[in-house]
């Protein structure tokens, strides 16, 4: 009797170490899913950042993973069209069974993701999104966008604290917008922030999402003759306001403000000297006081493969972001040994996160705790060549002060010259 119950919590003693084993040896890989932009008018910048989030996942597998397991990225095209977003949320969790998601690429990529991260209750980080969360007020959601607290006044306010500042300041403004989610957003922070400064709007109208000529919108707003022009576009409109505003000659004191597109090298290049004196807001560059902890190592990277990904070669702009929302997310799944989302969600509210981009804290409404939106002048651009866009000359940081690493050229018409 006594043997047969020693053989039996043997049995079980050995059961359970087999069990443990398994368990410690869990190598099933953590999956991470979402929907990026890879082709229609987002893919150029969703391809940047899906790169950057691969080497993300390349470096961190090669540290052994998270959690002992390796990490896996699950990621379909939206095709930079919002009515796709749904059935690939829905896809992820019902089929893919992805252990967490995180956002793609834009106000008007995320916006639609929503009602399922919220259906689900997932903690979602989501990239470069503005004021997304102003109507949902979803307490899982993170915005990995530096906008700060107030996102919709943030992308702008450093345009008008500039204009504000020249003598004579300009009392005038004209304000035009896709008729979008982001630019929807991005105008209405611009009239807050035009009111506030005491500016007379004198046009204020938006153009539909397929507008391919911006001619008649230009002449629109030249008839009116305002000091300042607001525009809040997304890549393909930017580049043809641009193109129409330099055709016509339009010549107020300042133009720009909220304008995707105009930070991606391959604009950038396309525009050319067509772009001196444009102030707009951008979210990174290449300026000393930029440049964190892995944030040259990253790049390197990052444009040794730029080329043969056929991607920005530069990746200013969305690659450094893109890495380090992966970085803040592994972070919060090493800190609580899990990828239970109202886990997650309470290590995100109260951490401040290191990452190549410098150091983040999530305010309660999941926006930034501290706006870092620039304002950057474009200035000295000649051809089209790419190299010269290394230079951080050619684009002077103006707002915030802290970052600042040149005076602003005003007016517009003197850095035309």
């Amino acid at each position: 009797m006594l043997q047969n119950l020693k053989t039996g919590m043997l049995a079980l003693a050995v059961l359970a170490a087999g069990v443990m084993t398994a368990v410690g040896q869990d190598k099933t890989p953590i999956k991470i899913g979402f929907g990026m932009s890879q082709t229609g008018p987002l893919g150029p910048n969703g391809k940047s950042a899906l790169l950057a989030m691969e080497i993300w996942v390349e470096e961190t597998n090669a540290k052994g993973g998270l959690l002992g397991r390796p990490v896996q990225l699950v990621n379909y095209d939206d095709q930079s069209n919002p009515s796709t977003v749904p059935g690939i949320y829905t896809k992820l969790l019902d089929v893919d069974k992805v252990d967490v998601i995180v956002g793609g690429y834009g106000t008007n990529m995320i916006a639609p993701a929503m009602p399922i991260a919220m259906q689900r209750k997932k903690a979602f980080i989501a990239l470069f999104g503005l004021g997304v969360n102003d109507d949902f007020k979803y307490d899982r959601y993170f915005a990995m966008i530096p906008s700060g607290p107030e996102p919709k006044t943030s992308f702008t306010k450093g345009f008008f604290d500039t204009a504000m500042a020249q003598n004579p300041k300009p009392a005038t403004v004209a304000i035009v917008a896709a008729d979008a989610e982001f630019s929807k957003n991005a105008s209405d922070g611009a009239r807050e922030n035009a009111k506030k400064h005491g500016l007379k709007i004198v046009y204020d109208k938006s153009y539909p999402p397929s507008t391919t000529d911006f001619a008649p919108i230009v002449r629109a707003i030249q008839a009116t003759n305002p000091d300042l022009v607001v525009i809040c576009s997304y890549p393909l409109d930017s580049v043809g306001m641009v193109l129409a505003a330099n055709e016509a000659k339009l010549n107020p004191k300042m133009i720009g403000g909220a304008m995707v597109g105009l930070q991606s090298t391959v604009f950038k290049t396309k525009l050319g000297p067509a772009l001196n004196g444009y102030m707009n807001y951008d979210f990174w560059l290449p300026a000393k006081s930029l440049m964190f902890e892995g944030t040259e190592a990253f790049l390197t990277k990052y444009q040794a493969r730029a080329a043969k990904a056929g991607v920005d070669p530069l990746g200013y702009y969305m690659a450094p972001f893109s890495y380090a929302y992966l970085e803040i997310l592994g972070q919060a799944i090493t800190a609580t040994k899990s990828t239970d989302d109202a886990k997650l969600v309470d290590a995100l509210r109260k951490t401040t996160f290191k990452t190549i981009v410098g150091d983040i804290k999530f305010a309660p409404n999941g926006e930034w705790a501290k706006s870092r939106v620039f304002q950057a002048q474009f200035r000295g651009i000649k051809g089209n060549g790419v190299e010269q866009f290394k230079n951080p000359d050619t684009l002077a940081i103006i707002t915030p002060a802290e970052y600042k690493s040149g005076d602003v050229i005003y007016p517009f018409e003197k850095a035309r010259q």
